[in-house]
């Protein structure tokens, strides 16, 4: 069975790429187009990878990561975060304190994507992960103590 990938970006354009290129590449591919679209599909069935964009209506990638970290369902899903402001933000600072795999900037090689979500993949069937989610009590807690409004009133 291939592997679920939920892809949860606002642009249409980038969610039909990354899903062409994913789809190409064997992965069974879900859309959203914000953090409470991609919620609600995580909820009816939970997926084996998270792609997400930072910037978002209604729910930002960075609340849906929140959201996400503080549930013992998903503390531990594998995230990718994708990122129009890449020059902006320190990507190892990003990773640590959101525990994502990796923080990619647009535009992105899918090639490369491709890669990290395998590698993701075969981390996390070995209970290993790059992304320290073994971690994830203490800074699931750390992050409750900072929630935002928006994620309390899902």
């Amino acid at each position: 069975m291939p592997a679920r990938i939920l892809v949860c970006d606002d642009a249409w354009a980038i969610q039909r790429a990354v899903s062409f290129k994913l789809t190409r590449a064997g992965f069974e591919v879900e859309t959203a187009s914000d953090g409470v679209e991609a919620l609600e599909a995580i909820r009816r069935h939970r997926p084996d990878v998270l792609i997400t964009d930072c910037q978002m209506p209604r729910m930002d990638g960075f609340q849906l990561i929140e959201h996400l970290r503080s549930v013992p369902e998903t503390a531990t899903l594998p995230i990718f975060l994708l990122t129009a402001r890449g020059f902006e933000f320190d990507h190892e600072q990003i990773k640590n304190q959101w525990q994502v795999c990796e923080v990619l900037a647009k535009p992105f090689s899918p090639r490369e994507l491709v890669e990290l979500i395998d590698r993701a993949l075969k981390e996390s069937a070995s209970g290993t992960n790059g992304s320290n989610h073994a971690l994830n009590g203490k800074v699931a807690q750390e992050t409750l103590q900072l929630r935002s409004p928006a994620v309390d009133r899902l």
